[in-house]
């Protein structure tokens, strides 16, 4: 067997690095040389079987008298060859190999000389200072990189990040204090996502980063004991104990001497502007360190320059919340314009000196999430999420929340947005959930929400119902052959099939003709209908067809639905399969017979039918036809396929019992308010669209059946006492809600007149629609129900801007909920922008290949790169291919580097025109005029006035117009609001 001899030390940071390794190797592929795991041995090898010199540790021994290799570098590579990030020579493992050498050679010699001198365990070899100096030096690299990549090569760690991080271990549990790490943002996130994995967490345990007070000295880590110690071991130690006095009083010495902030500061980090000037603009050289000053000044903050929120301020106050982006990915180019646009508005009621909040946040995008970490489980431990079970797997997504959600935070910084970070919220925060209980709890008191069975899009692959905003329509002019989740071959729509019901009891073997795109939904037919006034099916009045598979007999009915110039003028009707049929089926008293399980199998029905997954039938039922006689003919028809923009699956109309929320009462009040003035709508051209969608609204279903979410505060009642009847799940006396458990069994004992200890409740399996905890999100992050100071200045609040693509699904069921639960408008005003899409008029999408990161465009990127980003997306291969045609044909050479500004100038310029399609005229190669060219040449015009501008003392301004990150760009009179979408350069000149 092959032994892994490491030290006992917890601070033996190369070994520590290869017992990492050997955990990724045993959830891996193994180790390099195909054998067995390698035993672990916590002390140097025999001499007896060493070769000479003897090997430093950590070393590995592949069986007695084999093999020895020894160094963390090498010794982790065999032990997780997986970690080298692929085949030599490529992209990926040469990034990995750069990484792990600038680790060995840079990264621990700064570490150990700013950390070993500290702790007293090494005279130092040069000034205190200049060793952190030297480690600050050393962590730029990192911190560059890692404002733009999650991991140092790829979408999870390699051996790349387990060389940086062990060589870190020390000056994050030794020297790098709170403030330091604020300086280092990006690579602190990057180790705390790291060490928190579970590969690290198995070896180092729960990482505890240095506070400034805490002791030095750690237990070694719980899965390696250290040995018995040594008389020699224990007079080291002495000596240890009598350095510790050294060292504190060399900590009161550093007390003394220039903070971190001095020792540490990246370049810019206070931005010195006082230097020459290059010849041309350089988006690096102008943006590279003003977000974070921005800051640690809190100029964002709502607090700045007054004693707090509540002082009066006679110029008023500002506040919009950011449309919460969805936790799972990462911005585009749509919520790049969505945030130039808010950030100029917010920074223009703060240069105004308002009262000025602009709240961030982040959703939890319920079935996004729970579909990416349900793949992520499936791929790395082959486990479903019913195998793990309810809690287990909502671990794992606050766990993969923690690792991957500030992301877009970090876009959103990138972006220049002048958010208060400290008062960022995310829709599952305690302070949240607890008002989507509140909010649910006393609309179910009202009857607002109510339980019903209904027709709901049901998605088979997802096992839930979605919404409206979930649904893709993919419009088909014929005959079309789809990929279907779950089907090896492709699904045919777009026909229309005509087949005969014969009249029951007619002489003349008489038949009607009714025609169908989806002819396995047949099986639950249980009527025909023709139109009142059509005079072919007067002598039908009163008669029924028999249904060929099925024992039973089906009514004609007289509907004025039905279209008589449609085909036959007779139709099928589903009715717990098609919601029109559904609606006649009410209107005529029909049965509604669901064919169709959870999963898109058939149930109800006869064999051979019975078990078949719904396109399997749809195959046997056409075969069936035909060996009756009563197919009669099949054609191309134009129609919309409804598809989950989730799963790609097709979604079938379901029959299901779920919660809903009238709407009837709450759009009229919300209609009003716009007719009355009291809510403007901009541009005026969606006030139209906004009273006919209210006239019309239906009742909104807010269950969904998953896991990740607001877990429904609604429970079936059972009276354990036989004269109380046991309830169905569509009796809403047998449901209660509540805020506990315990309030929902006092109102459940109350309302059957029993004693609480009567009284058994299970509660709803199901969460609650994303966009439910969404339209609360105006005054659930002030703490609502509770009174909060944030509550009483903040809302109402000012402004609302998103796009007029979520004007419904998110705009209007926040003035709803807004006004039914707190009598107030959520805000006065909504302005509503162009949507982004790109050159071939297709909105920006996922699965289309087609999404721009901002990143990219702020930094440049090459095709190659846009290509690598397509082939760690969720595309098929035949998608990514397709999508790499379109970036060669829009980005032959890449996209360049732009710069923040130049992207918001690029930005809030062409939707100024009233332009829709924003990114067709972004960026050079398109036919449009190129807008990003134009704010580049815009920047390095002003860039030269500059160059040539004689400096002195800036011009006198009011205090309003001299915040500091807003101030004005006074050398461009005719653009006097130009720092509101440049605000980086304005910040530079006014400081130069």
């Amino acid at each position: 067997m092959s032994i892994l001899y490491v030290s006992p030390h917890p601070d033996a940071f190369p070994s520590l690095r290869a017992l990492i390794a050997a955990r990724y190797g045993e959830a891996g592929e193994g180790p390099g040389w195909g054998g067995a795991h390698p035993r672990i041995c916590l002390q140097p090898p025999p001499t007896s079987r060493t070769p000479l010199p003897p090997p430093r540790l950590p070393a590995l021994e592949q069986g007695p008298g084999g093999l020895w290799v020894w160094g963390a570098t090498a010794v982790a590579q065999l032990l997780w060859p997986a970690g080298l990030g692929g085949p030599g020579g490529s992209r990926a493992a040469v990034l990995v190999q750069q990484w792990v050498n600038y680790a060995d050679t840079e990264l621990i010699p700064a570490a150990c000389g700013a950390t070993l001198p500290a702790l007293g365990l090494r005279s130092p070899a040069q000034d205190p200072q200049a060793a952190l100096g030297a480690l600050g030096k050393a962590l730029s690299p990192l911190e560059e990189w890692l404002r733009v990549h999650t991991f140092l090569a790829g979408d999870a760690p390699t051996l790349a990040d387990l060389a940086a991080v062990t060589a870190l271990l020390l000056p994050f549990r030794y020297v790098l204090d709170p403030s330091a790490r604020r300086i280092w943002g990006n690579v602190t996130r990057w180790f705390i996502t790291c060490v928190r994995q579970p590969e690290f967490r198995a070896v180092l345990g729960e990482v505890v980063l240095y506070s400034g007070t805490r002791s030095l000295f750690q237990q070694p880590c719980p899965e390696f004991p250290a040995a018995p110690k040594t008389a020699a071991q224990l007079k080291k130690e002495a000596k240890k104990r009598e350095k510790l006095e050294k060292f504190q009083q060399k900590q009161k010495i550093q007390q003394q001497q220039p903070p971190w902030e001095e020792v540490l500061k990246p370049p810019l980090l206070f931005p010195d502007v006082s230097g020459t000037m290059p010849d041309s603009y350089s988006p690096q050289y102008v943006e590279a360190a003003w977000y974070p000053w921005w800051e640690q000044q809190g100029f964002f903050k709502p607090e700045y320059g007054r004693p707090n929120v509540s002082a009066p301020n006679p110029r008023g106050v500002f506040m919009m919340c950011i449309p919460p982006p969805n936790v799972t990915g990462s911005l585009h180019l749509g919520h790049a314009l969505t945030n130039a646009i808010q950030d100029s508005l917010t920074r223009w009621h703060r240069m105004r000196g308002e009262t000025t909040l602009w709240n961030p946040g982040c959703d939890h995008a319920g079935i996004a999430t729970q579909v990416v970490v349900e793949k992520k489980l499936w791929r790395e431990r082959g486990l479903s999420r019913h195998q793990l079970g309810r809690e287990a797997f909502l671990q794992e997504v606050w766990k993969w929340k923690e690792e991957k959600g500030d992301r877009i935070y970090h876009q959103l910084k990138k972006l220049g947005s002048s958010l208060d970070w400290d008062r960022a919220c995310f829709t599952m925060d305690p302070k949240l959930s607890a008002a989507v209980t509140e909010a649910f709890v006393r609309l179910h008191e009202e009857g607002v929400i109510y339980r019903s069975t209904r027709l709901v899009n049901w998605s088979c692959t997802l096992n839930s119902a979605i919404s409206d905003i979930e649904v893709d329509k993919k419009e088909l002019a014929g005959r079309t052959l789809l990929t279907v989740p779950g089907y090896k071959e492709k699904v045919e729509f777009g026909v229309l099939v005509s087949f005969a019901y014969k009249v029951q009891g007619s002489d003349s073997n008489e038949e009607v003709v009714v025609a169908t795109t989806r002819i396995e939904t047949m099986l639950g037919d249980v009527a025909v209908a023709v139109h009142p006034k059509d005079p072919r099916y007067q002598h039908l009045k009163g008669k029924s067809v028999i249904h060929p598979f099925l024992s039973r007999s089906l009514p004609i009915v007289f509907d004025d639905f039905v279209d008589m110039e449609f085909g036959t003028g007779a139709v099928k009707i589903t009715p717990a399969h098609d919601q029109n049929d559904y609606e006649v089926g009410q209107r005529h008293g029909l049965e509604a017979i669901s064919i169709m399980d959870s999963h898109g199998a058939l149930v109800n029905v006869p064999p051979p039918f019975l078990g078949l997954p719904r396109f399997e039938a749809r195959k046997a039922v056409l075969e069936a036809l035909k060996e009756q006689g009563l197919f009669r003919a099949i054609k191309d028809n134009p129609m919309v396929v409804p598809l989950c923009n989730r799963s790609k699956d097709v979604l079938e109309p379901l029959l299901k019992p779920q919660w809903y929320v009238r709407c009837g009462e709450m759009a009229q009040a919300a209609s009003a308010a716009v007719t009355r003035g009291d809510l403007r709508i901009l541009p005026e051209a969606h006030q139209r669209t906004w009273h006919s969608w209210m006239d019309n609204i239906r009742d909104w279903c807010i269950s969904r059946q998953l896991w990740w979410g607001h877990r429904i505060p609604a429970y079936f009642i059972t009276v354990n006492d036989p004269a109380v009847p046991p309830g169905e799940d569509p009796d809403e006396r047998y449901w209660v809600s509540g805020r506990s458990e315990a309030e929902a069994r006092e109102k459940a004992a109350k309302e059957f007149g029993v004693s609480p200890d009567k009284i058994s409740l299970q509660q709803d399996e199901d969460v609650l629609d994303t966009w439910f905890s969404s339209g609360l999100f105006p005054f659930s992050i002030f703490g609502w129900p509770k009174q909060s100071e944030d509550l009483s200045v903040f809302y109402p609040g000012t402004l609302l801007e998103t796009g007029h693509d979520i004007l419904f699904f998110w705009v209007a069921r926040m003035v709803m909920l807004g006004l039914k639960l707190t009598g107030r408008l959520p805000f006065r005003e909504v302005y509503l922008h162009a949507i982004v899409r790109d050159a071939h008029g297709r909105k920006m999408s996922k699965s289309l290949g087609n999404v721009i990161d901002p990143l990219d465009v702020i930094h440049g990127v090459s095709l190659q790169g846009l290509h690598d980003q397509l082939l760690n997306s969720n595309l098929d291969l035949s998608e990514v291919e397709k999508a790499k045609e379109g970036q060669k044909a829009d980005f032959p050479a890449g996209i360049p580097e732009c710069g923040t500004d130049a992207l918001r100038f690029g930005l809030c310029a062409y939707t100024s025109q009233g332009m829709s399609h924003v990114c067709e005229g972004l960026f050079s190669g398109c036919e449009q005029p190129t807008a990003m060219p134009e704010a580049q040449e815009m920047l390095q015009r002003r860039w030269r006035n500059a160059v040539s501008q004689p400096w002195g003392n800036p011009p006198s301004l009011s205090r309003s117009c001299r915040h500091p990150s807003t101030s004005s760009t006074l050398f461009q009179p005719s653009c006097p609001q130009s720092p509101l979408w440049n605000p980086v350069w304005g910040s530079w000149l006014w400081q130069r």
